[in-house]
C-alpha cells in the first residue's frame, strides 16, 4: 500500500549532486527532472530482519523479495502495490530468480544450502535440492537454459527442467554478485580473494582473474555490454570501479556511499544506481565508457542496501528493513529523464 506521509518526506529530501565532493553535501529539493523520484511505498508488516535480493515477473506483474531474517519469500502484486503471498519455511533466503520461459522461481537459501523451485500463481514449491554452504545469488542463462547459484567455493549449474545439478565451477572463495554476458562469460566478485574471476561458460572454468589493489569487499556488480564495461562497487573504501571487460583494465573510479550491496546499469539513461546501506542510492552519470560523474544522492533508510532495477518499467525497487519505520518497506523510484 502507499504510505503517503513517508513518500512525501522522502521526495522532499532528494538531493541533486554537482560533483564528487558534494556526495556528503547539504540536501536540496530536486528539480522535476530528478534522476530518481519516489512514487510509491509498499509496506511489509510482520517482516523482520535483513532483506536480501529481489526478482521480477514482468508478465505477471509480481515482485519477489528474499526476506532473509524473516525466513520468507514475499510476493508483491505490482498492480495493486500490495503483498499477496508470504511463503515460510526458508532458511535465510538470499537469492531469487524468475525464469520467464518456464514460469519457475528459484530461491537460494544460505542457512541450509538449498535451491528451491516454485511455480504457479500463487506460488507453490515443487522441489528443493542441496547445492552447498551459503547458497546465495541466482542467475539464469536463458539461451542455454541453465541456472547458476553461487555457494561457498563454487558456482553450481542447475538444469531447471529436472532441478538437478549438472556441473560445478570451482572458485577461490564465496562468490558474491556475478553477471553473465551475451558472449558466454561470467564475471564473478570473489571478495575473500580480493579479485574478480572471469568464467568461460563453454569451458566451465575460470579463464582469468583480475586482482584488486587498494580496495576490498567487492560485493555488487553490473555490466554495460554495449561498451564492454564491468562495474563493481567496493565497501573498503566505498568506490565504484569500471573495468574494460576484455582485459580487466581499470578505466574509472568514483566515490559512492557506504555498505553497497546492489548495483545496476541503466542502458537507456546511461546511469548507474548504487544501493548503499548507509541510507542512500548514489546515481552516477556515464559521460562515455571511461568517464562517470556523480549525479545524485537519493536518501532511503539505514540498512536499505538491496533492491532491483527493472529497465522495462523504468523503476528502481529498494528494500528497507524494519528498523526505525513502522514496518519493512519497498521504496519504488521512477527513473527520470
Amino acid at each position: 500500500m502507499i504510505h503517503s506521509r513517508r513518500d512525501a518526506s522522502l521526495v522532499s529530501a532528494l538531493a541533486l549532486v554537482a560533483g564528487a565532493s558534494a556526495l556528503a553535501g547539504p540536501i536540496q529539493a530536486p528539480p522535476p527532472s530528478a534522476p530518481l523520484r519516489l512514487v510509491q511505498t509498499i509496506t511489509l508488516p510482520g517482516v523482520e530482519g535483513r532483506i536480501d535480493h529481489l526478482a521480477v515477473d514482468l508478465a505477471g506483474r509480481r515482485l519477489f523479495v528474499c526476506a532473509l531474517g524473516n525466513g520468507t519469500l514475499e510476493v508483491i502484486d505490482l498492480e495493486s502495490g500490495r503483498r499477496v503471498q508470504s511463503l515460510t519455511g526458508f532458511e535465510e533466503p538470499q537469492g531469487v530468480r524468475y525464469l520467464s520461459d518456464s514460469g519457475l522461481v528459484v530461491v537460494a537459501s544460505g542457512g541450509d544450502g538449498t535451491a528451491t523451485f516454485l511455480e504457479g500463481n500463487p506460488l507453490k514449491r515443487t522441489k528443493s535440492i542441496p547445492v552447498g554452504d551459503d547458497a546465495d545469488n541466482v542467475r539464469y542463462d536463458a539461451a542455454h537454459r541453465r541456472v547458476y547459484v553461487g555457494r561457498d567455493g563454487a558456482l553450481v549449474v542447475l538444469d531447471p527442467k529436472t532441478a538437478a545439478i549438472t556441473a560445478q565451477i570451482p572458485l577461490d572463495g564465496h562468490p558474491e554478485s556475478f553477471q553473465l554476458d551475451a558472449a558466454g562469460r561470467i564475471y564473478v566478485n570473489v571478495p575473500q580473494a580480493q579479485k574478480i574471476a572471469v568464467v568461460d561458460l563453454a569451458k566451465g572454468a575460470v579463464i582469468a582473474s583480475w586482482p584488486l589493489s587498494g580496495v576490498a569487499a567487492n560485493y555488487p556488480m553490473a555490466l554495460d555490454e554495449d561498451n564492454h564495461r564491468v562495474f563493481v562497487a567496493t565497501r573498503r573504501p566505498p568506490r565504484l570501479l569500471a573495468f574494460e571487460a576484455t582485459t580487466g583494465r581499470t578505466v574509472a573510479t568514483q566515490e559512492i556511499g557506504g555498505d553497497a550491496d546492489d548495483l545496476f546499469y541503466d542502458a537507456i539513461r546511461h546511469r548507474l544506481y548504487a544501493i548503499c546501506g548507509d541510507g542512500s542510492v548514489v546515481v552516477l552519470a556515464q559521460t562515455d565508457a571511461d568517464h562517470y560523474r556523480p549525479l545524485a544522492r537519493v536518501p532511503t533508510a539505514a540498512g536499505a542496501r538491496t533492491g532491483l532495477y527493472v529497465p522495462e518499467l523504468g523503476r528502481l525497487y529498494v528494500a528497507v528493513p524494519h528498523r526505525t519505520g513502522p514496518t519493512a518497506e519497498i521504496l519504488v523510484f521512477e527513473a527520470g529523464s
